[in-house]
């Protein structure tokens, strides 16, 4: 049958349109049943974004900390922004997403490696908790409520308010918000003295799918394992967290000493492979190796930079080195001593002159292109390796730079199975590659995303292996790409074992439980274990 020719137009862009009445009648009625659900004296709509409005773009890109989401014009943007300042704000999102076919994204600092908090590839909202930042001390009970939107940063500088004593194990990085940080396990500079900032978490209050508020009683230990470590947007939408404080001395010491191969860096790095994870628990000496201008024109070498936090004096820890880590030749005059809140910016590369108050600034100084990869070391990589991974450095244009960080005391103490986070006994270290860049365009991110992988790949035989371990916080698409990053738990194993171990397959389980329709979803939240 032939069709008159305006007939055959309507039926050719019949799709299109159906498609744009379909959109603008989600958006109605998800704007509708928001109005209806949240019963707050403040309306939502005074916390709601559209890309219509004029701060809509600002919000986004506000914790954007990675450029390479930041400023392409391919990265999928959200429908609607939603910046709750309450519970009930999440409750009305969450529950009117599912029910009219939107995704949720939950972001609390936009540190997310891949971009995983505020991107998805079908329609959805980001709930961005940068409004719900309340961080309650309780020096009595050394324990501290702390809402998902604060940073890490905004928690040392609280603590530090009310108690020059107390302290918290977390990470370096101060603009991190702790929703991702704690519910990815939280790795830091006192986790050998005290383990994980997810092992030292008493309670939180989660908002599941179905829009109801739950804490530790109420959501159940099987839920509140997973939280603690296997990443909180798989399992609903965290609110806040209540902490248990560390005792940290009120002098502590740090000290920075770099060596070039000239100067012996690969047998002093070498020497700390073997007793980084075994030194006093006090201790922690991470190791930066990155390639260097040499002391001839154009020439590069490898420098080793030991960056290194002591609870307690100058005078405690130059016994403990000269018995235990002599090779490094740490004296007097290369260490200091300062409060264990100025090391959390020593830490971070602060000028030594900062007010404590810069830990309250959400933004990084300048925000770079980058991509990032991990691993774990069980075994000490021998001198003659150390040096074929250098002759792969210094052929590189531009290489990554590589973090490794001691684990060993507290952190051998703790079952693997005791949280998600089981990267336990039996490590000696994690290393992080990471590779920013400042270069605009597509040539400069391919370029430097394949400098990273193929020092990663190079690494393969000697890191850990069946399977091949990774920090889930460093997040990392790569993983389980020949699989095609299906949600599915027989293709999800890939990357699931390598991020929880044996964990994973209990992590579905509970995924099971609380989400079973698999509503809470990215390219890699934890899929339920269907039986």
């Amino acid at each position: 049958m032939r069709f008159p020719a305006f007939v055959a137009l309507v039926l050719l862009h019949f799709p299109l349109v159906f498609l744009l009445a379909t959109s603008t009648s989600i958006s109605e009625n998800f704007l509708e049943c928001l109005s209806h659900t949240s019963n707050n004296s403040i309306p939502i709509t005074d916390v709601l974004y559209t890309p219509n409005d004029s701060s809509y773009s600002s919000i986004l890109k506000s914790s954007i900390q990675n450029r390479r989401f930041l400023s392409s014009t391919s990265t999928p943007k959200p429908q609607y922004i939603i910046t709750p300042l309450n519970e009930s704000h999440i409750q009305a999102a969450v529950i009117c997403s599912k029910k009219h076919g939107l995704q949720i994204r939950v972001r609390s600092g936009g540190h997310d490696y891949e971009g995983l908090s505020y991107t998805s590839d079908t329609q959805f909202v980001i709930i961005d908790l940068f409004n719900l930042r309340q961080v309650s001390i309780d020096v009595k009970d050394e324990t501290a409520w702390v809402q998902a939107g604060a940073t890490v940063g905004e928690v040392y500088y609280r603590i530090a308010e009310k108690s020059s004593t107390l302290g918290f194990p977390a990470g370096t990085c101060p603009t991190v918000g702790v929703g991702g940080h704690f519910s990815g396990g939280g790795i830091g500079t006192l986790m050998r003295k005290y383990g994980t900032s997810a092992d030292n978490i008493e309670d939180a209050y989660l908002i599941d799918v179905n829009g109801t508020l739950l804490n530790r009683e109420s959501m159940g230990e099987d839920l509140f394992w997973a939280i603690r470590g296997g990443g909180g947007a798989s399992f609903g939408v965290i609110f806040s967290w209540k902490i248990k404080l560390v005792q940290v001395p009120s002098t502590v010491t740090v000290f920075t000493v770099s060596k070039t191969l000239g100067q012996g860096a690969t047998d002093v790095l070498a020497k700390w492979q073997l007793v980084a994870d075994k030194l006093d628990r006090r201790l922690f000496i991470r190791a930066f190796i990155q390639t260097v201008n040499g002391t001839a024109a154009n020439n590069k070498t490898i420098q080793v930079s030991f960056q290194s936090l002591f609870l307690g004096t100058i005078s405690e820890l130059l016994p403990l080195m000269k018995t235990s880590f002599f090779q490094l030749g740490v004296a007097a005059k290369d260490c200091t001593e300062t409060s264990w809140i100025k090391s959390a910016m020593y830490n971070n590369n602060f000028p030594a002159n900062s007010p404590t108050a810069v830990l309250l600034n959400k933004s990084l100084p300048s925000k770079k292109f980058f991509k990032a990869k991990s691993d774990f070391v069980r075994e000490p990589i021998k001198d003659f390796h150390l040096k074929k991974i250098w002759k792969l450095l210094l052929q590189e244009d531009q290489t990554p730079i590589m973090i490794w960080e001691p684990l060993g005391g507290r952190m051998s103490e703790i079952s693997e199975s005791a949280t998600p986070f089981p990267h336990r006994l039996g490590n000696l270290y994690n290393i992080q590659y990471f590779m920013p860049w400042q270069e605009e365009g597509y040539n400069a991110a391919t370029k430097h995303v394949r400098s990273v992988q193929r020092l990663y790949n190079y690494m393969s035989p000697y890191v850990s292996c069946s399977p091949r371990a990774a920090y889930v916080n460093y997040k990392d698409l790569d993983l389980g790409q020949n699989e095609g990053l299906s949600t599915s738990y027989s293709k999800a194993r890939i990357w699931g074992e390598m991020y929880f171990k044996n964990n994973f397959a209990r992590l579905a389980m509970v995924k099971r439980k609380i989400d079973p329709g698999n509503f809470l979803r990215n390219k890699q939240s934890i899929p339920p274990l269907l039986v």
